[in-house]
């Protein structure tokens, strides 16, 4: 029996878990929804407050219209009085009573009412600034789940694409390779041509001023058009 016991006890631990795991992985979702929710629920009671305040409003009303109606009577009772009859004095007396009764039962509501109104508006209020803390931090523990989710990718792909990442470095080595490779046999080839060609020889008789370059010939030539022009 104690066995039975223990795998029940397992298999509710382990649906526990499961539970909770899904509260985690849905946590955000949940707590935007938990907001939505309270906030339809103020909405809802922001109604229920006029309506309560609607009925203190008729309340008071009835209170005033019960006050003047106890004034009117006690007043006709007066005038029963001076005209010397007091069974009709008694009779509005009697009638006076009962506006009074319906007076006080109507005090009593709007007292209440009043009562009602003022802390159902602290409530609100304070239930409204609440409502509007938590949708900041809604924002906020969003925006933090998103970087935590690019960062997370970022990390992941490093490290899974960190040997392609090796293998294209070799590949950029050997391309810079083959590429200088190739520059060094142009600059051999020209090198070789010069050579050949006695361009190099040249090339240092110029550096050595023991001939001149283009430039020069082609003055000497203008100061030679020039002295033919005056003679």
């Amino acid at each position: 029996m104690s066995i039975l016991n223990k795998i029940f006890t397992a298999i509710r631990g382990g649906a526990r878990e499961v539970g909770e795991a899904i509260v985690d992985k849905n946590s955000i979702r949940i707590f935007e929804q938990e907001i939505n929710e309270a906030g339809d629920k103020l909405h809802d009671a922001k109604r229920n407050l006029t309506e309560v305040m609607a009925k203190e409003m008729q309340a008071s009303r009835k209170v005033t219209s019960l006050t003047a109606d106890v004034q009117k009577h006690e007043g006709f009772a007066g005038q029963a009085l001076e005209k010397g009859d007091e069974e009709l004095a008694l009779e509005i007396a009697e009638k006076i009573v009962e506006i009074q009764v319906e007076l006080e039962d109507q005090k009593k509501a709007q007292a209440s009412f009043a009562s009602h109104i003022s802390r159902l508006k602290g409530m609100i209020k304070q239930t409204g600034k609440t409502l509007v803390e938590m949708k900041r931090q809604l924002v906020m523990v969003k925006t933090t789940d998103s970087v935590q989710k690019a960062t997370t990718a970022i990390n992941n792909n490093y490290a899974s694409g960190s040997s392609k990442l090796l293998t294209a470095k070799e590949s950029l080595d050997r391309i810079k390779h083959r590429q200088q490779d190739l520059d060094d046999r142009l600059a051999a080839g020209e090198k070789l041509k010069g050579d050949l060609e006695g361009g190099d020889l040249q090339a240092k008789m110029k550096a050595a001023g023991i001939i001149s370059g283009g430039n020069n010939d082609a003055r000497d030539l203008l100061a030679k058009l020039k002295a033919k022009t005056r003679s």
